[in-house]
């Protein structure tokens, strides 16, 4: 397993996650303290997406309701500010 500061990580990342996805681990330390570990996801299989990413709803098709008074007025009544 190698050792990087997280400078390192910061300034190589591409480099560092390029190594991660062909096998490689690493220790990341602060001010040489290690603090994390990067790890291929195949190694921990408890680390998967169990909900990928989906597309947004879409919600223009959402008729708009006309509203009397101006939104500070209708966020006051619903404080109760009046």
């Amino acid at each position: 397993m190698r050792v990087i500061s997280q400078r390192e990580l910061r300034n190589d990342n591409a480099e560092v996650m390029r190594a991660v996805e062909g096998g490689e681990n690493f220790t990341v330390t602060r001010r040489g303290v290690p603090v994390a570990r990067l790890i291929p996801v195949d190694d921990e299989p408890r680390a998967r997406c169990l909900y990928p990413a989906t597309m947004p709803p879409d919600f223009s098709s959402i008729t708009r309701v006309p509203v009397d008074g101006s939104t500070a007025a209708l966020l006051d009544d619903l404080r109760g500010d009046r």
